[in-house]
């Protein structure tokens, strides 16, 4: 499978002048979501704790637990994108309610996604949030989604065992920061390397991951918590890796093996666009990410103004062909696409193989 390539030149000045005012973020929208999100989310998960597991009441709470959580874990896509220095105290009580209890501190995403959006590397072998799905074998794809089982517990052992003998042993400390320290779909990815951590702020937030790591396990050491209060975590954890692989899938056509740059318009016809429905598709894909093609084009605008920008892109531009060829109905449309894809150029690689 080729890159989709880009068949004319996509009119980027009259977009920008389309959504020119919807690029500041609104406290008054990020506040009440969020903390209805955290909050609601924590009280489910309670409710699934002392209620009997395969109840209909536990079962529901558990779910809805996975999803409203996930709604706030992925408040992390928009801190990184959000101007340094700003949404300071939104930044610490992310990481108080949610980075935090899930063993997903800020930093871990920090950096890492918006070297993601810098055009010299997205889709490279550079670009840790990224593989090419689409350009290989499609059971490469059903691997991927196996590591959701595995993932919380690697999170336990790097901020519970890992972090306390890096903060003992300086080796131990720059290998844990440079492999295991990233929220990224390339497990191989490393992180620049950090001599130093001047504010403290990496390190302040790893201490509070285990803190409050060991701190549950404290609890229900000394009885004050139910074992069950441990598997909760761990089944909503795989739950929310479950959400985010399936929505990270649909997010790119993945079609660039990672050996060439690709332009503007190419980056943006490797992301998809998925407005499908106002509800369905949102708990999926929340806090704006249906539109993660629409996020390429412009990744400093907040998440509750890209369903706007969708509509007046849809509708506004002189020439919409280009902007439309990017989105797809619905979930099952974009991972189906994903699957043929690679199912093609794996056929392709057979027909001809290298000599």
């Amino acid at each position: 499978m080729t890159i989709e390539r880009d068949n004319g030149e996509f009119p980027m000045a009259e977009a920008n002048k389309l959504v020119a005012d919807l690029m500041k973020p609104d406290p008054k929208i990020y506040w009440p979501d969020f903390l209805l999100s955290v909050t609601i989310g924590w009280a489910a998960f309670a409710v699934a704790v002392i209620t009997p597991t395969f109840s209909v009441l536990g079962m529901v709470s558990l779910l809805s637990s996975a999803l409203l959580l996930y709604r706030a874990v992925l408040f992390t896509h928009e801190l990184t994108h959000l101007k340094s220095g700003t949404f300071k105290t939104f930044r610490f009580v992310w990481n108080m309610l949610c980075g935090f209890p899930m063993l997903i501190p800020s930093f871990t995403y920090h950096g890492v996604h918006r070297h993601h959006h810098v055009h010299d590397v997205y889709g490279t072998s550079e670009d840790g949030e990224y593989l090419p799905f689409g350009a290989g074998n499609p059971l490469g794809i059903i691997g991927y989604m196996f590591l959701i089982f595995i993932l919380p517990a690697f999170f336990v052992v790097r901020f519970l065992l890992l972090a306390p003998l890096g903060w003992l042993l300086p080796p131990v400390r720059k290998l844990v920061w440079r492999s295991a320290s990233s929220l990224t779909i390339d497990l191989t990815y490393e992180r620049a390397s950090k001599k130093d951590d001047p504010k403290g702020l990496w390190l302040f937030q790893e201490f509070m991951a285990f803190a409050y790591g060991w701190a549950a396990i404290g609890l229900v050491w000394f009885k004050v918590l139910p074992i069950k209060a441990l598997i909760i975590w761990y089944a909503v954890a795989v739950l929310i890796f479950l959400f985010n692989s399936l929505r990270t899938l649909a997010a790119h056509a993945y079609r660039n093996p990672g050996e060439e740059q690709l332009s503007v318009a190419e980056q943006f016809l490797d992301s998809v666009d998925v407005p499908g429905h106002p509800i369905i598709t949102t708990l999926w894909a929340p806090v704006g990410l249906r539109f993660h093609a629409t996020h390429h084009l412009f990744p400093r605008m907040p998440y509750h103004n890209l369903p706007h920008a969708y509509v007046r892109l849809r509708e506004g531009l002189s020439d919409n062909t280009i902007y439309l060829r990017a989105t797809r109905k619905n979930l099952s449309h974009a991972l189906t696409r994903l699957w043929q894809d690679a199912a093609e150029a794996d056929r392709a690689k057979h027909a001809h193989p290298a000599e």
